[in-house]
């Protein structure tokens, strides 16, 4: 099923334009400006609101969503350069009512204070399982490093990555699947 949504204003004389998004694998027409960033988009468009602007040059983390899978900074990325790819929020990571496993085991580690972050963390988190089952703290922080937390929950961030890639090995030997991977 596709959506469509309402014309926003051109940006920088830029004409708006039907745009194609896979978000959360639900199909969307947005009729905007090609060069608006997939945040704003996102936000206002869409009403995904799990992506938050931070910093808006890419730099903090906030506004991470999962691109085919990678890690992307929202605020600097042109809706243009991911129409029609696989994206997905926060919003789209539980299945079946079952929240993915990173996602369970921030909350059992108690890992958000202000949670601002959060979003951007989880997502960051579950690029970085999916590309290293077993990863080492040096990868964590490697990986995880261009998410900022003002709060400094860096240790509890840490041990919730190593909860969540015990609970996806035993998923994957249960024969099923982590969701939203």
């Amino acid at each position: 099923m596709a959506e469509t949504r309402g014309a926003q204003p051109a940006i920088s004389g830029a004409r708006a334009e039907v745009v194609e998004l896979r978000v959360n694998g639900i199909r969307h027409s947005v009729h905007t400006s090609p060069e608006r960033s997939l945040l704003s988009v996102l936000r206002e468009d869409l009403d995904l609101t799990g992506a938050k602007y931070g910093c808006g040059e890419g730099q903090c983390g906030a506004c991470t969503v999962l691109v085919d899978g990678q890690p992307v900074r929202s605020c600097i990325t042109r809706v243009s350069a991911v129409a029609r790819k696989k994206i997905t929020t926060i919003e789209g990571l539980a299945k079946n009512g079952r929240l993915h496993p990173v996602q369970e085991a921030f909350l059992e580690v108690d890992v958000m204070q202000c949670g601002y972050c959060t979003p951007g963390m989880i997502l960051s988190a579950v690029a970085l399982l999916k590309k290293h089952p077993h990863p080492s703290d040096e990868e964590i922080e490697r990986s995880m490093e261009g998410n900022v937390c003002r709060c400094g929950t860096y240790p509890r961030i840490r041990a919730a990555l190593r909860i969540a890639a015990q609970k996806m090995e035993l998923l994957s030997k249960e024969g099923g699947h982590a969701a939203g991977t």
